[in-house]
């Protein structure tokens, strides 16, 4: 359980339920063969995980909010660093809640690595959304120029501090960029040739 209450979405009494080749249980406990890296991950090992990251953000979350609360409206370059901090730890926060509770989507169980990928490139979407003024954050002051700044130089060191991983985890996360832009490319390549055929159907009368 996070220390928000939230119980896990696929604990050992549902995977009892669960039907899919990918899961399978031995000595240790139930796993499965992740989607993006087809690597055998125990749902504990994984759960846990999430949950000692959680409690470590959450005790950042905590301190980071006494410094705010305690800090002069007139630090301003100091408030733009706690705040831009605190938009990343809540993002992260946020997408722990969702893949832990995840109680539907396999896909959701993935190697720690990965799953740091994932929030990595969460991040960088939410503050690209954050720039061009597309998305409201209560962090985000009337002029966030040095917020947004702040927030593109320390999110990663911030993620990797949180986790505990050495810088190169996150070098790795071309792969499953790269893998999705795979996947992209090929449909959009069957969808021309479908397109192709039934002009070509059409113009000889086929249709």
């Amino acid at each position: 359980m996070l220390t928000n209450g939230i119980r896990r979405g696929l604990p050992e009494d549902k995977l009892k339920s669960v039907k899919d080749p990918k899961i399978g249980k031995d000595e240790r406990g139930s796993y499965i063969y992740t989607t993006n890296e087809n690597v055998k991950i125990y749902f504990d090992d994984y759960y846990e995980f999430l949950e000692r990251t959680e409690a470590k953000a959450q005790r950042e979350l905590a301190g980071l909010r006494q410094k705010i609360a305690e800090c002069p409206d007139s630090h301003e370059e100091t408030l733009a660093y706690l705040r831009a901090k605190k938009v990343v730890i809540d993002q992260l926060l946020s997408n722990i809640t969702k893949y832990y509770s995840d109680s539907t989507n396999l896909s959701a169980i993935m190697s720690p690595w990965c799953f740091g990928t994932v929030v990595l490139e969460k991040i960088e979407i939410y503050k690209d959304k954050l720039s061009k003024g597309q998305i409201h954050d209560p962090n985000i002051p009337d002029y966030p120029f040095f917020v947004l700044r702040y927030i593109d130089e320390i999110y990663k060191a911030v993620l990797l501090d949180i986790f505990d991983f050495p810088e190169k985890a996150f070098s790795m996360r071309w792969q499953y960029t790269e893998l999705l832009k795979r996947y992209s490319k090929a449909l959009s390549n069957i969808t021309t040739s479908l397109q192709n055929v039934v002009m070509m159907i059409k113009n000889t009368g086929g249709l």
